[in-house]
Parts: C-alpha cells; structure tokens; sequence
C-alpha cells in the first residue's frame, strides 16, 4: 500500500480540494456579487428613491431565482403577507406581535405541509432573513422607532435587499435606507470588501479540506475507542463552524459590496460591519461568548425583539423563549432544536454560576469580560483568576465539540438536506455518554448549594 510523503499529501490536497473548493464557491457567488456591485454603481446616480427601491428589488429576485429557481415563490409568498399583515395592523400598537404569529404560522405550514423537506431546508437561510426583517420592523413601529409604515415598494426594498437577501445578515430598516443613499466608494470600503472575500473562501476551505482530517492527517493523535471519538466529534464540530464563517464572511462581502455596515462618523465613514469573531469562538472564555460571537447580527436581533420582550417571564424563562425562537426560525429541525434549547440550558448555567464564584470571590470570572474598571479585587492579572478563565475556556470547547458531534462530515447529502433526525441525535450523544449535559447539571448543581 502506497503512503504518502507529507510534501505529496499536500500537494494532493492543493489539487484535489483546495483548488476545486475555491473554484466552485467564486462559481456559485460571482454573479450575487456582481449584481451587488452594480447596486451600489446605480445607487451612486442621482436617481429617484422608488428607482433605487425598484433596482434593489429586482436584483434581490433574480439573486432569489439563481440560488433557489421557482421555490422562490415561498419567499415571495412570506414577504407579500407580512406587508398585509403589516397594513391590516397599520392602527395598532402590538404590529410586532401580530407579524411574529403569522410568521410562525407561515413557517410551520410550510415545513410540514406546503414544501418538501429538502426544498423547504435550502430556503431556510433566506426565509429566516425575510421574518427577522419584517419582525424586526414591526416592533421598531411599536416602539416608535420608526412613525409611519414604509411604503410598499420600500418594504419590498429592505426586504430584498441584494447584499442580505441570500446570506443576511439581517439589516435594521434605518441601515437599509442609509445604504440606498450610497456613500462614496473609497479605498477603505474597497478593501473591507476583499479582506471578507478573502476570509470567507479561508474559512470554506478549512471547513472542506482541512477539518474533517484535523486528527488524522494534520495532527495525528492515536488512543482508545472513546478519546477517538471525542477527537472526531472535534473535527465535526470545527467543520460546521467554519463552514458558518465562510457564511457570515460572505454575508459581509454582499452587505458591504452593496453599501450597508458601515459606522458614520462626522466626516469619515468606517467600514466595520462584522458578522461572526471566530477567535472568541475557537478560543472562547464561555459559552455565553460563543452564541453572542457566532452570528453578532442575529445575536443583537434575539436580544432586542425576543430576550427583552421576554424578560416579564422572568431571566431563565426569557433565555429559554429566546433559544426556542431561534430553533423556530431555523426550521423544525430536531438536532438543531436539541443543541439551540440546550445551548440556552449551558449558557444559563454557566452564567449563574460564574457570577455567583465572581461575587463570592471578588473575581474578574464573569462570563462576559469586565471592564477595566470593575470593582473586583481580583484582576484579570491575577495567576489564579486567569486560570479560572482558561478551566472555563476549556469546559466551552468540550462543549462544543460535544454540540458540534452532530454535524457529521460523512453523512450523505441527501440526509443534510432532510436534516438530522431524533435518532441521530440521540445516537451521537449516547457513543459520548451524554456528558454534556451531565456536566451541566453538576455545574448547576454546585451552584445551588453555593448559592
């Protein structure tokens, strides 16, 4: 049997996957962003604001049409009921209330009913977009953000938004506007623009090429049964991340190409639009930095429209109707829910109990970092509280790995498409023992008797 020297390996793996990984992610986006690019060239023009809602929607439609053919039509279908619903509440104060049910109802219809599975999972991402936009508006009206309900064709506009109508990330009304303006295209935004491009093929090709032989080829770890396990629930785990950051990077590249994220102060305008921090999540100090670093713009839309609209529950109920929300607009997918609902158990644990040894101890062990100005006697400095942080840094990535196990590299795409079922889940976190969650609840535990 031929074994391979460590410079023909590579070069095997230059050839035959970084090369055609490379070659088929610029095939399937080119045209996304050219049309993007075209946007914000027309939008430079002094052209009427209905031409510039109009282009944005056309090139959102046929962006619909190139990744999902007519099953665009379900996302079509949600955006037109959502302005209904929108105009038939135009009078009432609860706008975001009435668009989060028939959202809901829409979703759940045509995830067990109006659409095939798999058809149904493609436009998942683009359907989750679309909700969060409209929900997201209709609360903003509640809240006097926004005073008047935006015209019909400047609904549509935001809602297909070519730089987040494949991709996201979710947009605020506002920033949808300020990009329809058009900024000057200057030399910052240009390299914001390659500098995301150039991340996210990084991250796919981790994601393909590189994770799923992370133990077996690139740092060669033998031992028992179990510890391999363990070591390929990693590699599962860190190839789903990835392949999360090639999309976040992605969705940077579009919403920047076409104009949005960016900050605009007084005279200079940053291009600082930032989706997901891979570093705080391979290299996390909690698990409550992972969620927030995994995807900041539907972070920061779960913490205004659900968390906070929850909190009468009372905290813990609010972080549970928050995760489920999540799972919610993810589709009903069972391995998903599983890991969102126990996400929400992990991060809720994790930050009672670390606020609870910070006060006891007068630590910087927060889940999140203090400022520098906090007024515990023990600083970041501190041997003792730094080793604290890395025991809970490496707790996370037990975590997630255990999470990430999931995501199976070997499976056929046909299960992909279907989504994992109840079975698969309960199997892979049976070959680990479920420790997890055990290791939750003992957590939990030490913290009621502290307490």
């Amino acid at each position: 049997m031929h074994t391979f020297t460590s410079q023909e390996y590579f070069q095997q793996l230059i050839e035959g996957c970084v090369i055609p990984t490379t070659e088929q992610g610029v095939q399937q986006i080119w045209q996304l962003l050219a049309i993007c690019l075209g946007c914000r060239v027309l939008w430079r023009l002094s052209l009427p604001t209905c031409l510039k809602h109009l282009s944005t929607v056309a090139g959102g439609f046929y962006c619909l049409y190139h990744f999902f053919q007519l099953q665009m039509i379900w996302v079509v279908l949600l955006s037109l009921l959502c302005y209904l619903v929108l105009f038939l509440c135009r009078h009432s104060s609860h706008r975001g209330v009435f668009l989060s049910i028939t959202i809901l109802i829409y979703l759940l219809m045509g995830e067990m009913h109006m659409v095939d599975t798999a058809s149904w999972h493609k436009m998942r991402g683009a359907q989750m977009i679309v909700a969060m936009k409209a929900i997201s508006l209709g609360f903003d009206l509640d809240r006097g953000v926004l005073l008047t309900v935006p015209s019909p064709v400047a609904f549509m506009g935001y809602i297909y938004f070519v730089g987040t109508v494949i991709f996201g990330p979710w947009i605020s009304f506002s920033s949808y506007l300020q990009a329809v303006e058009s900024r000057k295209m200057s030399f910052s935004w240009f390299i914001k623009v390659i500098f995301s491009m150039g991340s996210s093929l990084f991250c796919l090709i981790i994601s393909t090429c590189v994770a799923p032989y992370l133990f077996s080829y690139f740092i060669p770890i033998y031992g028992d049964q179990l510890l391999r396990r363990w070591l390929r629930a990693y590699e599962n785990a860190v190839s789903f991340h990835f392949s999360n950051y090639f999309v976040g990077f992605i969705s940077e590249t579009t919403a920047t190409l076409s104009g949005a994220g960016f900050t605009d102060e007084k005279d200079h305008i940053r291009w600082d639009l930032v989706v997901s921090k891979p570093l705080n999540v391979e290299l996390p100090r909690s698990m409550v930095e992972v969620v927030t670093s995994w995807n900041l713009p539907m972070s920061h839309w779960l913490n205004s429209y659900v968390f906070r609209s929850s909190l009468t529950l009372g905290t813990f109920p609010a972080i549970i109707v928050t995760y489920a929300a999540s799972a919610l607009l993810h589709g009903l997918s069972f391995h998903l829910a599983a890991i969102l609902l126990s996400l929400g158990f992990i991060t809720y644990v994790e930050h009672v109990l670390r606020k609870r040894l910070s006060s006891i101890f007068s630590a910087c062990i927060l889940s999140k970092r203090c400022p520098p100005a906090c007024s515990h006697q023990y600083k970041m400095q501190n041997p003792l509280v730094w080793a604290v942080n890395l025991a809970f840094g490496i707790l996370a990535l037990f975590h997630l790995a255990y999470l990430g196990c999931l995501f199976d590299v070997d499976a056929d795409d046909s299960v992909e498409e279907q989504g994992y079922g109840m079975s698969h889940t309960i199997a892979k976190w049976s070959e680990l023992n479920w420790a997890s969650h055990w290791v939750t609840f003992g957590c939990w535990v030490f913290y009621r008797l502290i307490r």
